[in-house]
């Protein structure tokens, strides 16, 4: 027992956030992070997630925490522009996009917004990154930026604008890049005044 538990308390200070499944799938029995939480030593932090009690927060965990429970979504929008740096926007919510006619995940913390995809908009331009141990899928700078106007009605012309000029000024994206990722969304005719206006 004194190997399970000290290879979770690992874990835990290694990623940030224990899920039980990846216990479960290491044949590690589920009862040691029950115990562990009992004595102090790890905080259940929602249903299936744990983390040390001192764990420091981090800027970017809800996006972790929610990825744990629906590895599906895509962050996208104001999340995805606050961890590409494209914004001095702190949403509260975290933005997630989902399949068209799938069933929003029932999670009740951290707060989300939902965006649904479809087509080769739930492929294009999405990456995967690393935050706090967990797989999260994100879009990516220049297709976080050609959503911004696709969704200025959600989010605010404001706030795409800012984006785009981020990208372009920070030199994190060329023109050919957003005009690229524009023609597969088929947003060409909502982005073509936007980017002739810094050309």
């Amino acid at each position: 027992m004194i190997n399970t538990r000290q290879h979770i308390l690992d874990i835990a200070r290694s990623q940030g956030v224990v899920r039980s499944r990846d216990i479960t799938a290491q044949g590690l029995p589920r009862i040691a992070l029950t115990r562990l939480v009992r004595e102090g030593l790890l905080i259940r932090i929602d249903r299936g997630l744990y983390s040390l009690p001192d764990r420091p927060p981090s800027e970017h965990g809800s996006l972790a925490e929610v990825a744990s429970k629906f590895p599906e979504g895509i962050v996208c929008l104001l999340s995805a522009l606050r961890v590409h740096n494209l914004t001095t926007q702190a949403p509260f919510e975290v933005w997630l996009a989902i399949p068209h006619k799938s069933r929003a995940p029932a999670i009740s913390y951290p707060p989300r917004r939902i965006v649904r995809f479809s087509g080769k908009a739930l492929s294009a331009g999405v990456e995967e990154i690393q935050i706090e141990g967990i797989s999260i899928k994100i879009t990516s700078i220049a297709r976080t930026v050609v959503d911004c106007f696709r969704f200025r009605n959600k989010i605010g012309l404001d706030v795409a604008l800012e984006a785009l000029r981020e990208a372009i000024d920070s030199r994190r994206v060329s023109m050919d890049e957003l005009w690229r990722m524009a023609s597969q969304l088929r947003a060409t005719n909502t982005m073509r005044p936007y980017l002739e206006s810094l050309a």
